[in-house]
């Protein structure tokens, strides 16, 4: 008997000392949240800190990975708004002060007071981020810069599927970091049906983004700001072969649209390219680590003195 004593109080200090470290170390138990909306098909819950893997990530009350704001900005200040999807975001592979938008903000700040929002989730399209400004506004930015990758030119629908079903959008906390463990890497993940519907959009998707950002251009006119459009590539566009087909024949209609729009436009294929390492750009196949960040914000700091 004192010896299954002894194994249970074992077993419950190992546990707890477990659970400990996976909340201390990794942030396990304490991730991100999603709700999810009608228009925009998911938002990062409002009003959420954690850190994960030792980065700060911080949501403010618009579900933006930005500090709170107040609905109006201060005469001195400056204030530019972001949208994108997970090359905006960060995710948790970068810390609050490295995204794109802090690393724009701490260097424009040095010459005035400036504001850089940052409105993005995991895998939104032109779709769902013009559904975004249609639900917030812009936030009486002077510029509205939208940062999409070459994959965003074939995003379909706004959904709210995932929503409390993928692993990676919960919709509430795990109990303990250990039933986060389980669910993230010890099962597998269940499939979502009617997700299908919806990876199968048929039609010109790149005709109907291309519109999506027709329509973004038109709102911040609208809103008296100016217009920035960015784009990222993916790693293996980099080099030879370079961009497949469908993706050469996307980027010149996004060309061709830029030019017809009148929007400033920036390309990162080349910018990247002409790096003497395009690889050390990037996090991952698509993400860019905090060297990429920097470049990327430099390139959109410019192009906005020029606008």
């Amino acid at each position: 008997m004192k010896l299954v004593l002894v194994i249970n109080l074992v077993l419950v200090v190992v546990l707890v000392a477990l659970e400990i470290g996976l909340r201390s170390l990794f942030g396990f138990g304490n991730p991100l949240t999603y709700v999810a909306d009608s228009q925009v098909g998911y938002l990062l819950a409002p009003n959420q800190r954690t850190r994960r893997f030792g980065k700060r990530i911080e949501i403010n009350q618009y579900s933006m990975r930005s500090a709170s704001i107040s609905p109006t900005v201060a005469p001195s200040t400056r204030r530019i708004l972001l949208l994108g999807d997970s090359i905006v975001n960060g995710g948790w592979w970068t810390d609050q002060t490295n995204t794109i938008s802090s690393l724009m903000m701490a260097s424009l700040s040095q010459h005035q007071p400036t504001e850089v929002l940052n409105a993005s989730a995991n895998s939104w399209g032109p779709r769902n981020e013009l559904a975004y400004l249609q639900k917030f506004g812009t936030f009486q930015a002077e510029v509205v810069v939208l940062v999409i990758n070459t994959d965003d030119l074939f995003a379909t629908a706004p959904t709210s599927l995932p929503v409390g079903r993928d692993r990676n959008y919960p919709d509430k906390k795990p109990p303990l970091a250990l039933v986060e463990v389980w669910q993230r890497y010890g099962k597998k993940q269940p499939p979502i049906p009617e997700l299908k519907a919806v990876q199968k959009e048929s039609g010109d998707r790149v005709g109907v983004n291309l519109e999506a950002i027709a329509q973004i251009q038109a709102l911040t006119r609208q809103n008296n700001c100016k217009f920035l459009l960015v784009m990222t590539p993916l790693l293996r566009e980099i080099g030879e072969p370079g961009s497949r087909d469908y993706e050469i024949k996307a980027r010149q209609r996004l060309k061709d649209f830029t030019q017809a729009q009148q929007i400033t436009y920036i390309d990162f294929l080349p910018i990247f390219n002409a790096n003497p390492q395009p690889p050390a750009l990037y996090q991952d196949h698509i993400h860019l680590n905090l060297q990429g960040n920097k470049l990327v914000s430099q390139e959109i700091e410019r192009a906005i003195a020029s606008l």
